[in-house]
């Protein structure tokens, strides 16, 4: 495997990791009444897993592998 093909699919993977994160995370948010409300079906149509603001992809990470993300399972 060549190391263009590599580093590909090592950022493809982190790109659908990413989205499955944030939408764990709209999940959760939007599984509180009071949100739901806030949103029009404007806001609901344009919602999007896709957001990549909060990350720095050339800053610091700091990896904490002893502590979970506070997202909770939705009740379905």
């Amino acid at each position: 495997m060549a190391l263009q093909e590599l580093s590909m699919l090592c950022l493809h993977l982190l790109q659908i990791s990413l989205v499955y994160v944030n939408t764990l995370m709209i999940q959760q948010v939007l599984s509180e009444p009071l949100w739901m409300e806030r949103m029009g079906q404007d806001k609901l149509r344009a919602l999007t897993p896709l957001i990549y603001t909060h990350v720095n992809p050339y800053g610091r990470f700091s990896l904490d592998m002893t502590t979970r993300l506070g997202i909770e399972p939705v009740a379905s």
